[in-house]
């Protein structure tokens, strides 16, 4: 709802630059919903997405209903999104989907809401090139909800297969984000935290690589708390999901407080 309130005062200011002043030649004026959709399709191709906007504003505006309309719609979305406007290209696919759930094209705006929030990026992260799995993880979580739920809904869609392997990379940096939450924490001395988060790993992507560093950050938070019984049990699950660890190893440090250390060492 937030992003369909977003994109319709946004409509309404569009409109208000298009039809504020009666003086200025309107070059489309008479122009049929085909010509004016031909029109912004061909700005499309050039990249100058702003003015294929106004165009698909303006043929949604004058014919409302039928095929031209909708498709502007969703090209409207998809110029958004070209234009690096995650809120706006999600705000348009939300519209999209509401008003026509059940159009043939409908998988296409889920899978474009999706990529708008994946590649989601603020100036600050753009200029220092942060890494994923250190960004603010919301963005992260929804574009894999809207991309599981494309993959639910249609999953003969010609989009799922992207989509599922994008949910496996968001699923792993999701779960590399909450190490680095914990890794802060043991540095912190906050063990009980490091734990949560360690067990959120586990609990929610098990199938991702950052399980096995899950395990042994929390056998290290156990020993330092004195949770012997924990810290045993979940060394014990280390020991059978992942025999050739590299805590197993020769060089392996004897005090199991010190694990996560020897971990960050490695890489």
């Amino acid at each position: 709802m937030k992003y369909i309130l977003i994109l319709t005062f946004t409509l309404l200011l569009n409109a208000c630059a298009i039809f504020g002043d009666p003086t200025e030649l309107d070059e489309t004026k008479g122009w049929s919903a085909e010509r004016i959709y031909q029109e912004g399709a061909a700005k499309m191709v050039d990249k100058d997405y702003d003015k294929a906007i106004v165009l698909f504003q303006k043929l949604e505006s004058r014919y409302p209903h039928g095929r031209f309309a909708t498709q502007a719609q969703l090209e409207t979305a998809y110029a958004h999104y070209k234009k690096q406007d995650p809120i706006l290209a999600v705000a348009a696919a939300d519209r999209f989907i509401s008003l026509h759930p059940n159009h043939p094209n409908v998988d296409y705006a889920y899978y474009l809401k999706g990529l708008a929030l994946f590649n989601e990026r603020g100036i600050i992260e753009k200029l220092s090139r942060q890494q994923i799995s250190d960004r603010d993880p919301r963005a992260l979580r929804d574009s894999f909800s809207i991309f599981k739920e494309l993959v639910t809904r249609y999953p003969k869609s010609r989009y799922a297969k992207d989509a599922t392997q994008r949910m496996v990379y968001l699923a792993n940096s999701l779960a590399e984000h909450e190490l680095h939450v914990a890794r802060y924490y043991m540095k912190r001395q906050a063990y009980i935290a490091a734990v949560n988060r360690t067990k959120y790993v586990i609990e929610y992507y098990p199938q991702s690589p950052s399980v096995e560093e899950a395990l042994v950050i929390m056998i290290s938070a156990y020993d330092l708390l004195g949770m012997d019984d924990l810290k045993n049990d979940t060394l014990r699950i280390l020991k059978t999901n992942y025999p050739d660890s590299a805590m197993f190893g020769n060089k392996t440090p004897t005090d199991e407080k010190v694990w996560w250390k020897f971990w960050e060492s490695l890489y």
